[in-house]
């Protein structure tokens, strides 16, 4: 029979869809050798270094967006991984892309693999939507920011993907061009990006 502690901790996990950080679990009550004892017997899966999952839930549809996003809670989904989430790519990212604001120090994450980019408090606050993924909340950038920072950022990403991106979100019935442009404004970068606008018009 499970001790009450247990019981307890189990029942903490499930208020949180079954997955929590370890730090996040020891502020709720949940005490380290609990942690351990529950990891041991197989009733927690240990997802990533500092996160850890009921083993009775589901598993991750996303598992490494959602990581990420407990993992480094002011990260924001960013570049080919907001791209993918959106659908406006065929590209498969090999990296969780985020933006942190400026001012804050990227944590180490052993897994999964994430690329970590330095934003002003405009770009980075800029955009942002909130995702419910296996009931965690994941902050990734809207459709028109994101294809903003693709041409800001195309350098790191290649030109033909900002375009890829511009191409499909036009083809799209729900564009937003003033949107678009408002955010291409606010990355600095309308002038290479309207001619393509207007061209896809």
């Amino acid at each position: 029979m499970k001790s009450n502690k247990f019981q307890t901790a189990k029942g903490i996990f499930q208020k949180r869809h079954g997955i929590l950080r370890r730090r996040e679990a020891l502020k709720l009550g949940v005490p380290e050798y609990v942690i351990y004892e529950m990891t041991k017997s197989g009733d927690l899966i240990k997802e990533a270094r500092g996160l850890y999952r009921l083993a009775e839930s589901e598993p991750l549809s996303d598992p490494d967006l959602v990581q990420a996003s407990l993992l480094i809670p002011k990260g924001v989904v960013f570049l080919i991984s907001a791209l993918y989430f959106h659908r406006l790519t065929t590209q498969i990212p090999h990296w969780i892309y985020l933006a942190l604001p400026r001012g804050t120090k990227p944590s180490k994450v052993e897994y999964p693999p994430v690329k970590a980019f330095i934003r002003s408090e405009k770009q980075y606050a800029a955009g942002v939507e909130e995702h419910t993924i296996d009931g965690v909340r994941v902050r990734i950038y809207s459709r028109e920011k994101t294809v903003a920072d693709c041409f800001m950022y195309q350098r790191e990403i290649g030109k033909d993907v900002a375009l890829e991106a511009l191409k499909d979100y036009m083809a799209g019935k729900s564009r937003n061009v003033n949107k678009l442009m408002e955010y291409a404004k606010v990355n600095r970068v309308e002038k290479s990006i309207l001619p393509y606008v207007e061209s896809l018009l």
